[in-house]
């Protein structure tokens, strides 16, 4: 496909069955008119974003509160708006890519909000985004039923509340171009699912619903509320229609909970608490600080380690305040055919669960129906028939800058055998993303774009602080890739010749072992390795 449209947009991604229906020339009218609108602001915040941390890496910044928002902060009467049909009660959330199967398991999963992720859940090849974006379409529409394995999948009564996570505003949409360059991946992803979905969901008694990742600041969160506003007056819906959710997966945006809340007050349905890109983010910032912010495997840094509990209570707590939902992080175990093992795994996430149910929270995520189950029963046995605790303000609960900070309280070791898992998990959750998957079971974890990239920033501190193992042995440069060459060939002679791990390999040894930590894992390898190709 090589069309242009008012002589400016250009689609250069390859056609499939049916994207006609979803890339018409009033959809794509639709995205330019909100990536003029705002691509030079884009520009300016990611521009900040870069400067800020290098401000950090160079010591010239730390994080705090801001001064310049202490009055918002200290406002006990505004609220955001009440929460909307189908997100009232938000007990469980499944996540996952947008491909046809999973958008019919977890509609029918029991959950009562599924999270159709475009963005960490999927690797971000055309045909993945487009068809992803049909999915959505059939699905909203009860036109989805199809078979497969000799199994028919059909949505059944009482589906789950589909809400969309549009890529983050770092990453393009490389085969969508206005004179010339790419447009916005966020604006792309949202644009086409509110387009084309928007009023038939609010026929349907729901609305468009969306989940916003990535967010570093509230500079960030207006402009996305400006977003919504231009869109909803461009279709002629009531300003306030759309809902979203802010994934708090930056440790620069826990500092602005209530700016982010405030600035999208008339579209906020509340806060997650994306506990997987937070450590990410922490490691990226931190990197180049001192050995207080160097963390051990990443098995050791677990919900309960002071820092990360003083993120997920504050987040209850402002939400509270604010009237906006609090949901919690990922259960990331699959289920597997070994009965102890998964009895042993299950009781993790019902412990897991029971801490966010007990503090506060409203619902959690969980990243396979088969932990649909645990993770209702648990906060149905807080929250009973109530559809939430938003009553539960935590106003016991004082957090401060320095309580967010302190990373040296995970404790904890480095060992060779974090090391090695590190790079295994990142080698194979990289040759499932170049070859389309995004979401990609490894280990009895579903690991995605998040923990790969937990994995290579940790060897790339760990390097830079010439981090001792616990038996003594200094990590170099030199173990590091003898370590990756072992583990390359052992991950090879377990998925076969027909893989992308030499990509792999190369990936991990620029965003892992290079002299500088590249932002993200993925922007490099999208531009570079990922085509129009069906896959």
């Amino acid at each position: 496909m090589a069309d242009r449209f008012d002589h400016r947009l250009t689609v250069t991604g390859e056609t499939a069955d049916r994207f006609d229906e979803i890339l018409t020339p009033a959809a794509l009218a639709f995205v330019a008119k909100l990536d003029n609108a705002f691509a030079e602001r884009r520009r300016e915040l990611l521009d900040e974003r870069r400067r800020r941390r290098e401000r950090i890496a160079a010591g010239e910044e730390t994080l705090d509160f801001l001064a310049e928002t202490a009055a918002i902060r200290a406002d006990s009467s505004w609220q955001v708006a009440a929460p909307a049909p189908g997100l009232e009660d938000r007990r469980v959330e499944i996540t996952g890519p947008t491909d046809r199967r999973m958008t019919v398991n977890a509609l029918n999963s029991g959950a009562k909000v599924w999270l159709a992720d475009f963005e960490d859940a999927t690797s971000p090849t055309w045909h993945n985004v487009v068809g992803g974006q049909l999915n959505l379409y059939d699905a909203i529409r009860r036109n989805i039923d199809f078979e497969a394995g000799g199994k028919r999948y059909v949505i059944g009564e009482n589906p789950a509340t589909p809400v969309a996570r549009p890529r983050g505003w770092h990453l393009v949409e490389k085969h969508v171009r206005i004179d010339g360059r790419p447009v916005s991946a966020s604006l792309f992803d949202f644009g086409l699912y509110f387009f084309h979905n928007a009023k038939r969901l609010v026929a349907k008694g729901l609305g468009p619903y969306f989940y916003l990742p990535k967010l570093e600041s509230h500079h960030e969160a207006r402009l996305w509320n400006d977003v919504f506003r231009l869109a909803q007056r461009e279709i002629g819906l009531p300003q306030g229609t759309i809902r979203a959710t802010v994934l708090i997966e930056t440790i620069t945006a826990a500092f602005e909970m209530d700016e982010i809340l405030y600035e999208l007050r008339e579209h906020a349905a509340g806060l997650n608490a994306g506990r997987w890109d937070y450590i990410f983010s922490m490691i990226k910032t931190f990197g180049h600080a001192g050995a207080d912010f160097v963390l051990p495997d990443r098995a050791d840094v677990t919900m309960t380690v002071p820092f990360m509990r003083a993120y997920t209570e504050r987040l209850v707590q402002t939400c509270h305040r604010r009237g906006a939902h609090a949901i919690g992080g990922m259960a990331a175990f699959v289920p597997s055919r070994d009965p102890e093992a998964n009895a042993v795994a299950l009781e993790k996430v019902r412990e897991d669960k029971q801490r966010e149910a007990t503090d506060g929270f409203d619902g959690s995520w969980v990243a396979h129906p088969g932990l649909v189950p645990t993770c209702r029963e648990v906060f149905d046995g807080v929250l009973g028939d109530r559809p939430h605790q938003l009553d539960r303000t935590r106003e016991d609960v004082d957090v401060t800058a320095a309580d967010l900070l302190d990373v040296a309280s995970a404790g904890g070791e480095v060992t060779e055998d974090g090391v090695r898992g590190n790079i295994n998990v990142a080698l194979r959750y990289l040759d499932a993303w170049l070859r389309g998957t995004g979401a990609a079971a490894i280990h009895g974890l579903m690991e995605d774009a998040a923990t790969a990239e937990i994995a290579r920033c940790q060897v790339w501190q760990w390097l830079r602080h010439d981090t001792k193992l616990t038996d003594g042995t200094a990590l170099t440069r030199e173990l590091v890739t003898e370590w990756l060459d072992e583990e390359l060939a052992a991950v090879r002679a377990d998925l076969g010749d027909e893989t992308r791990l030499s990509d792999a390999r190369e990936i991990f040894v620029e965003t892992a072992l290079g002299e500088k930590l590249p932002g993200f894992l993925t922007t490099g390898a999208y531009a570079r390795y990922l085509t129009n190709a069906t896959v």
